[in-house]
């Protein structure tokens, strides 16, 4: 049995700007942020931890912060397809479209591919960088 993964051969992905990856899509709504992605976008805000976080994020039970959604499908800090905290934007976001639940040759074909303007575009990510990403993104949420 191979050990192969279907995107062996590398992923071609560019960003195409078309802000559908800020718009919420079911069980995808939510960003979620570690406690260095709210320190980062409380910097680039000019405001402190505490402000941003009574500000900007709900904390569901066990502690993980996420983004509020002030009743729109879309990240509130999404302005006609742009991010207004980019530099700073969260893991979550940084990582897409190379999220652990995304990589299965199903997902990726039917939710990914079809949904994502930057598939198939740009360069090419080798797997080894996709899988350091898919780690990345994983070791985020367990912190």
């Amino acid at each position: 049995m191979s050990d192969k993964k279907w995107y062996a051969d590398g992923i071609r992905f560019e960003c195409q700007g078309s802000g559908k990856c800020c718009s919420s899509r079911g069980e995808y709504g939510f960003v979620y942020l570690t406690t260095q992605d709210r320190e980062s976008m409380a910097s680039e805000l000019k405001l402190s931890l505490g402000e941003f976080t009574k500000k900007y994020c709900t904390a569901p039970d066990k502690g993980v912060y996420y983004l509020k959604s002030e009743d729109s499908p879309n990240c509130i800090f999404l302005t006609k397809n742009k991010c207004d905290i980019y530099n700073a934007r969260p893991m979550q976001c940084k990582t897409w479209p190379f999220w652990p639940e995304s990589m299965d040759a199903k997902t990726w074909k039917k939710e990914i591919a079809n949904f994502c303007p930057g598939v198939g575009k740009g360069r090419l990510h080798s797997q080894s960088e996709i899988d350091d990403i898919v780690t990345e993104q994983f070791l985020s949420e367990i912190e």
